[in-house]
């Protein structure tokens, strides 16, 4: 059962990937924070994925329909992202690269962004290539996910792709951590669930032992 909106937590950034924290946006208690178009806008400037003048543009905007169906399509890319991790992650680099990836080619072709050359903050000479997109309808809310997609697809190790070792809990993650050895969400929630009850269970050995 979903959660409704006014009864749910903050979305979740522990993926330390935005691709990953995408598909945190539903959590094994119900909890879903792209309910409809408006959710998709919250998350992704939450998320910085658009900046807040495009998240006015598409708030401010009178088709409704499109953008709920917009969301209705990143639920979908959801699902396929889900199952495509469950079948690679784990995979070395090098293993025989996956086929499977027909949905999110077909969305990236959708993209109306363009090159821009622009100089760097920093001041000086140097200057730096940049996608600009032209936000030309909601569907284009679904570029920055894709992208981030790609990206981990193609540039991150997916030996990495985690999910967390807490009771109930399917958020995932990229272990960024230099031993590699990351095993929940976030220490704070998951974490100290399982040192409570490994003390619970220790404490009950303990009673249960002869005088």
């Amino acid at each position: 059962m979903t959660r409704p909106p006014n009864d749910r937590p903050d979305p979740f950034f522990i993926g330390d990937h935005l691709a990953l924290d995408f598909l945190n946006t539903v959590a094994g208690d119900g909890t879903e924070w792209l309910t409809n178009g408006a959710d998709l806008v919250d998350w992704l400037e939450k998320a910085g994925a658009i900046d807040r003048a495009a998240a006015a543009k598409f708030r401010n905007g009178s088709d409704l329909k499109r953008l709920d169906a917009t969301a209705a399509r990143a639920r979908a890319l959801r699902d396929w992202l889900r199952a495509f991790l469950r079948k690679h992650a784990g995979e070395r680099t090098g293993s025989r690269p996956p086929t499977d990836l027909a949905p999110l080619n077909a969305l990236l072709a959708e993209d109306d962004s363009h090159a821009k050359i622009r100089p760097q903050a920093n001041g000086h000479r140097h200057l730096s290539v940049e996608r600009v997109s032209r936000w030309s309808g909601p569907e284009q809310l679904l570029q920055p996910i894709a992208a981030a997609i790609a990206d981990l697809i193609c540039n991150e190790d997916l030996t990495l792709v985690r999910g967390c070792e807490g009771h109930a809990c399917i958020l995932m993650f990229l272990d960024r951590t230099k031993s590699h050895a990351r095993r929940w969400c976030s220490m704070a929630v998951c974490g100290n669930r399982a040192k409570a009850a490994a003390h619970r269970e220790r404490a009950r050995g303990a009673a249960r032992k002869p005088a």
